[in-house]
């Protein structure tokens, strides 16, 4: 005996992840990432025409430090770069421009970019050219300055502690000499050992006074060359700005942009949602296979034709079913409301040939029992009216497994039903539920017509380890025919071959999951 579980996650044995599918459902979703593609790029157009950038100057400043090495990673100019950003620069500069602007508001409208160890680009904003061309030069003559006077600054510094040592020297100097002028004060050899030590230490420092002198000369030396080093190599001129060049930059980021998030929203929907696509899933989950397949509409002419032709042989491959079959067939619908009523009056008036034929409209709101009837269409009854036909009239009932839907009625349509579902409509959850309550109702599911299936998918809609839905169809007819309540249902044995096993009707259960526990 079959036991099943009912369960909407993923198999014990199955990946938590299913690749393939996601893939599928986000492609099926390109509508929505399409769109907030399309969105960004128009927003990224838009904001280049309305919100147009201020009006910008640059200049280029050569800086020169004492402390240059050709290894250097850069902190040098970063540091030029901070400081450009400081209020004692920012104060100068207004100076200049005799702007009553706090320094603070005014730090907001440049900036400074390192572009080598020794080259820091300007950029300022302004009302206009003239203006940013305006603080981009007091920007670049208030650093010079600034730079020129810290070199000074330091270079006097360093000179002036060089000189304060040379000058306590000499007085040290001046005091050797006049130890040495005095003489020893009696002869001996300690007197001859003092005065040796007394030549040599002026000798030291009459060399090292000589070093301090040197190298503060050297000090200020060096400084003119830094000095005359950092100057504006590139003066200040505004900076062009192309309408056409800035639209289709924004539009192009726009567009990753909202591509990006377009498809992030459709993979997080999609796993949330956790609605079957592939054929699989589909059979899976409802417990039947996929016997047939039908395009959506499409406005293309040979896409048009393609639909007719498929819609043709499906035509052909249900009345072929529903003439093979003693009991009531019915159309249940998922989503595919107006194609399961197209495809019912093309069944039903296939079915004409062979005597007269009734549709038992069951949808939600008697969608064909309300349409205009045309010379030509099938009889279409509501399903309050469908105890009225006569008992030799071939009966179609069309109805919907939607959320809301009355179980109870639906034997009422037909003891044999065809499922028609639109791909990726229904959750596995509600598959499971369909079938669950179809199975109850003792309505035998004859195959799924997918709608709108997935062009790209290649997998296999056909149940081979589960219960083989034409078999039990057939045996639901010779069990009623024959009075038993008896219904038969195929399980896999070990070899992988289906065998069949008789079961009470009560027990035989379409499969809530994708596996059987044997």
């Amino acid at each position: 005996m079959t036991t099943t579980s009912t369960t909407s996650g993923p198999s014990a044995g199955g990946p938590l992840l299913d690749l393939h599918a996601l893939v599928v459902a986000v492609r099926r979703r390109r509508r929505l990432w399409c769109s907030m593609a399309l969105l960004g790029l128009l927003v990224g157009a838009a904001v280049a025409v309305l919100l147009p950038p201020q009006p910008s100057a640059v200049t280029k400043v050569l800086v020169a430090h004492k402390e240059d090495q050709p290894n250097d990673p850069g902190t040098l100019i970063r540091t030029d770069v901070e400081l450009l950003r400081t209020t004692r620069i920012a104060d100068k500069a207004l100076q200049a421009l005799k702007s009553p602007e706090k320094p603070e508001d005014f730090m907001q409208d440049y900036g400074g970019v390192g572009l080598t160890n020794n080259l820091l680009q300007i950029n300022a904003t302004g009302d206009s050219d003239a203006q940013a061309v305006a603080r981009a030069k007091a920007l670049a003559d208030a650093f010079v300055a600034d730079h020129v006077k810290r070199i000074q600054q330091a270079a006097d510094a360093e000179a002036k502690t060089l000189l304060a040592q040379r000058d306590r020297m000499r007085d040290e100097l001046a005091q050797v000499n006049k130890a040495i002028g005095e003489g020893p004060p009696k002869s001996g050899p300690k007197a001859s050992a003092s005065m040796e030590s007394l030549f040599a230490r002026r000798a030291e420092l009459t060399s090292r006074i000589a070093d301090f002198g040197q190298r503060a000369a050297e000090a200020r030396i060096g400084t003119p060359q830094l000095v005359a080093g950092t100057q504006i190599v590139d003066a200040p001129r505004a900076v062009r700005h192309s309408l056409p060049k800035t639209a289709v930059t924004n539009a192009a980021i726009g567009l990753v942009l909202g591509l990006v998030l377009g498809l992030a929203v459709a993979a997080v929907g999609t796993l949330v949602a956790d609605r079957p696509v592939l054929r699989r899933e589909i059979a899976a989950n409802l417990g039947a296979s996929v016997i047939a397949e039908l395009p959506r509409r499409s406005p293309l002419l040979w896409r048009r034709r393609r639909i007719r032709a498929a819609r043709a042989r499906l035509t052909t491959s249900l009345a072929r079913t529903v003439r093979g079959s003693a009991e009531g067939v019915s159309l249940l619908e998922l989503g595919s409301a107006r194609s399961t009523g197209e495809i019912a009056l093309d069944l039903a008036g296939e079915l004409a040939a062979d005597g007269p034929v009734s549709v038992v409209d069951a949808l939600p709101g008697s969608q064909l029992a309300g349409r205009r009837h045309k010379p030509g269409d099938p009889t279409v009854v509501s399903g309050e009216r469908a105890a009225a036909l006569s008992p030799q009239e071939r009966r179609l009932g069309v109805g919907s497994v939607a959320p809301g839907t009355a179980w109870t009625d639906l034997q009422y349509l037909g003891a044999q039903t065809v499922l028609v579902v639109r791909a990726g409509h229904g959750s596995a959850a509600w598959l499971h539920t369909v079938a669950r309550q179809l199975a109850d109702q003792r309505i035998a599911v004859i195959g799924v017509v997918l709608i709108d299936p997935d062009p790209r998918d290649r997998t296999d809609g056909t149940l081979w380890d589960g219960l083989n839905t034409a078999l039990r169809g057939q045996n639901e007819r010779l069990a009623r025919q024959n009075g038993g309540g008896t219904s038969h249902a195929v399980q896999a044995v070990g070899d992988g071959r289906p065998r069949t096993e008789r079961l009470p009707i009560s027990a035989a259960r379409v499969p809530d999951s994708d596996q059987e526990a044997r």
